[in-house]
C-alpha cells in the first residue's frame, strides 16, 4: 500500500460510493487505484488457488471518467464451478492472513445464505454457478486482502445502484435485481435505474458484509481516492465504483466529545463513605468523578460531588447520586471534553504485566502512565512496595520507548 497511508496514526475510514453499481472486479480496481498493490491481492488469491489466475490492471475511461480496470485472467484450462462447502474448505485450508480469511469466509457465507433463501434449499447444499466460478473467488479474496492492507478502522458504503430489466442466468430469465442481490440488500438502500444488471451478487455481498450503511461521505480529511471500472462503458453513466480513504475528522487530532457534569453540595455524609460513592458512580458509567472541599453557609465544611458522563449515562447516574448521598438536588450542565487518542501497551515489571496508558496526538506520545491498579497487584504479588514497583514500571516504559515526545509505536 502507498506510504502516505502507512505513515499516518489517525483513525482511518473507507467509504464506498456504489451509486452506479458494484461488482467484485470494480472493487478490486478501486482498491488498486487507491494504492493497494496488485501483488498484495495476488498473493492472497494464490494462497487459495495457486497458479490459477493472474491479476492485471489498466487505466480506462468510463463515460469520460478515468478509472482503473483490474482483470482476472485464467491460467488453467479446467475450472469447475464449486459449491459452498468446497469453497469454505479451500478458505479454511489456505495460508491466508487470519483477518483476510475471516472476511472472505463471512462474504461467502452471506452469499450461500442468500442463494439458499432465493432457491428454497438448505444452505449446505447450495451449489454456486456464477458465484462459485474462479473469478468470484479471486474477487472476494482480493478485495478482503486489499481492505486489510489499507489498515482502515471502519468501512462504510452509500446506496447501491442495482439497474433494471432482466438477465438470463442458469435458472432462465430473471428480473433485476436478481434474487440473491435482493436477499443481500436487506436493510440497505437501493437505487434502481440504468440499463441491465449494475450490482452483482458478489459485489453486493462484499459491500453489505464488509461495510456499514453510511448514506453520505463522512466528514474526513481525504488521503486517497480510488476509482474502479466495470467492463462496460455506458454513455451518460460512469460504470465505476469510487473508494475514499480519509482520516476521521472526529479523531484526526484531539477528540471533542459532548459531555455532561452532574454536581451536588453535600455536608452531612460520613466521610468514610465517600470512597465507596466515588467507586460506585464509576461502576455505573461515569467517565470520571471527583470531590471538591468547600465551605457552605454558616461555615459548615462540605464537599461538592462532581460526575462527568456522556448524555446516555445521565439518567442512571442521576439516580445513583440520589441513592448514594443525602442531597435534595443535582445540578446538570453540558461541557465539551477534548480527549487525546489513546491505547494501552503492556510492559513486564518483576515478571508481572503492567499496562501503560498512552495518550497521543499527531503521531507523538504526550502521556505515558502506568495503570496504578496493576502496580498495586504487582507489589502485592512480589512483596514489594508500591513506590518501588511504580518506579520500575516507569523505567520499563522508558526502556520500551514509551516516553513523551516519542513516535507512537506501529
Amino acid at each position: 500500500m502507498a506510504d502516505p497511508l502507512r505513515s499516518r496514526s489517525a483513525r482511518l475510514l473507507a467509504w464506498i460510493d456504489a451509486r452506479n453499481g458494484v461488482a467484485g472486479d470494480m472493487l478490486l480496481g478501486a482498491l488498486a487505484d487507491a494504492g493497494v498493490s496488485l501483488p498484495v491481492m495476488q498473493d492472497a488469491i494464490d494462497a487459495v488457488m495457486p497458479e490459477t489466475v493472474r491479476l492485471t490492471s489498466a487505466e480506462v475511461q468510463r463515460a469520460g471518467l478515468r478509472a482503473s480496470k483490474v482483470n482476472v485472467e485464467v491460467l488453467v484450462d479446467d475450472l469447475p464451478h464449486r459449491d459452498w462447502t468446497v469453497i469454505r474448505g479451500m478458505l479454511l485450508d489456505s495460508a491466508l492472513q487470519a483477518a483476510v480469511k475471516e472476511r472472505a469466509l463471512a462474504v461467502f457465507e452471506a452469499l450461500a445464505h442468500a442463494e439458499a433463501r432465493a432457491h428454497g434449499i438448505d444452505v449446505e447444499t447450495v451449489h454456486f454457478h456464477e458465484v462459485g466460478a474462479w473469478d468470484s473467488i479471486a474477487d472476494v479474496v482480493g478485495v478482503c486482502a486489499g481492505l486489510v492492507d489499507l489498515a482502515v478502522d471502519s468501512v462504510g458504503a452509500g446506496p447501491v445502484g442495482v439497474g433494471s430489466g432482466s438477465i438470463r442466468s442458469a435458472h432462465g430469465e430473471i428480473p433485476i435485481p436478481v434474487p440473491a442481490v435482493l436477499e443481500l440488500s436487506r436493510g440497505w438502500q437501493l437505487v434502481s435505474g440504468g440499463e441491465g444488471e449494475l450490482a452483482t451478487p458478489t459485489g453486493m455481498a462484499l459491500v453489505t458484509t464488509l461495510a456499514e450503511p453510511v448514506a453520505a461521505l463522512p466528514a474526513c480529511t481525504v488521503v486517497a481516492v480510488g476509482v474502479g471500472a466495470g467492463s462496460r462503458d455506458d454513455p451518460g453513466r460512469p460504470n465505476v465504483v469510487r473508494l475514499v480513504v480519509g482520516e476521521d475528522a472526529a479523531v484526526a487530532t484531539d477528540v471533542a466529545a459532548p459531555s455532561w457534569v452532574l454536581e451536588s453540595n453535600v455536608d452531612d455524609l460520613d466521610p468514610r463513605l465517600w470512597p465507596g460513592v466515588v467507586a460506585a458512580l464509576m461502576d455505573a458509567g461515569a467517565d470520571d468523578d471527583w470531590l471538591t472541599p468547600i465551605l457552605m453557609k454558616k461555615g459548615r465544611p462540605a464537599h461538592t460531588l462532581n460526575v462527568l458522563a456522556g448524555a446516555d449515562a445521565l439518567p442512571v447516574l442521576r439516580e445513583r447520586v440520589f441513592d448514594l448521598v443525602p442531597t435534595l438536588g443535582v445540578r446538570e450542565y453540558p461541557v465539551t471534553k477534548r480527549m487525546l487518542e489513546r491505547y494501552w501497551s503492556v510492559v513486564q515489571v518483576h515478571g508481572q504485566p503492567v499496562r501503560i496508558k498512552i495518550g497521543h496526538r499527531g503521531g507523538r506520545i504526550l502521556t505515558a502512565t502506568p495503570e496504578f491498579a496493576d502496580v498495586c497487584a504487582v507489589a502485592e504479588a512480589t512483596d514489594r512496595t508500591q513506590r518501588s514497583v511504580l518506579a520500575a514500571a516507569f523505567a520499563a516504559a522508558t526502556a520500551a520507548g514509551l516516553v513523551v515526545g516519542a513516535e507512537v509505536p506501529g
